[in-house]
């Protein structure tokens, strides 16, 4: 009898680890999947974000340099903000109706997939290389910025590409970046949702964009060694990436439950889809139907 409750032990060990290997397998053929069926939209989505931040690096140079023509020949601070948030506004919505954001959907913010996908409209495939992409367009952005206007962007007036608390202190950085997020989101969920007004969510989130970094800059940046490398640096730019990855997630998250509980129905998650290109998000949508039980 022991013996053959040890064998049976030993059966029931052996299964349950070939039934993680082959969870594992399957995992590890899921993701090969998608990568061979979504490496286009991937690498769009990357290059999208790489192309915000090059013109962030760009934009800040002209803009805000002491030596720029454009610094020098407008001195008022305010209306280089305003400026700042056209461009950056106008990327945005550049990026949203380019062939590109039109079949990958144009997040150009991790948190956005993230909300997403708490809404069931991202494959959790999709949703890891989304923010893998966006994290290395993001680092190859402002690689490209850094050199091609190095060594101006360590300069004090260039560190607002960063979240960083300024004299306001934690509460006004946390508050601003929250309130962007759910602000954002909203106006996505709010304007993707409605037929008539589809065709203008890449609009509307441009205008929300062209707001912060119009209105932002005076509540944030404070420090003026926080691109240059020492510790007080470090300090500051741990502080801008925990700042930036969480509270604009929250922000977002928080605006999809309120749409959830406000309106309830959200149809994709592409932010223009009022175009010819294939829609991996809705693709999944189908494959889910299919997969769910018919009713007896």
């Amino acid at each position: 009898m022991e013996i053959s409750l040890n064998e049976n032990m030993n059966e029931n060990a052996v299964i349950s680890i070939e039934s993680s290997a082959q969870r594992s397998k399957s995992g590890f053929s899921s993701a090969l999947d998608h990568i061979g069926r979504h490496w286009q939209e991937y690498t769009m989505e990357g290059g999208e974000m790489a192309v915000f931040m090059i013109a962030a690096c760009i934009f800040a140079a002209l803009l805000f340099l002491p030596d720029s023509p454009l610094a020098v020949h407008i001195p008022d601070l305010l209306v280089r903000r305003v400026l700042m948030g056209q461009a950056m506004g106008g990327t945005v919505a550049g990026l949203v109706y380019s062939p590109w954001g039109k079949q990958s959907g144009a997040h150009l913010n991790p948190s956005v997939s993230l909300t997403f996908f708490r809404l069931g409209k991202i494959s959790p495939w999709d949703l890891v290389f989304y923010i893998l992409a966006q994290l290395l367009g993001i680092g190859v952005g402002v690689l490209i910025g850094t050199k091609l206007i190095t060594p101006h962007l360590v300069h004090p007036l260039a560190e607002y590409l960063v979240t960083i608390p300024g004299m306001h202190g934690w509460t006004s950085a946390l508050a601003l970046e929250g309130g962007f997020g759910f602000a954002t989101m909203l106006v996505i969920l709010y304007f993707s949702n409605h037929p008539q007004w589809e065709p203008f969510t890449g609009i509307m989130a441009a205008l929300v964009v062209m707001a912060y970094f119009a209105l932002a800059a005076p509540f944030m940046v404070e420090h003026h060694d926080a691109l240059h490398p020492s510790g007080s640096a470090f300090m500051h730019l741990s502080t801008a990436a925990l700042v930036y990855f969480s509270s604009p997630p929250l922000g977002m998250l928080a605006a999809a439950e309120f749409h959830h509980l406000w309106k309830g129905h959200v149809a994709c998650a592409k932010l223009n889809h009022s175009n010819d290109k294939r829609c991996i998000f809705c693709e999944y949508q189908q494959s889910k139907s299919k997969l769910k039980p018919n009713p007896a």
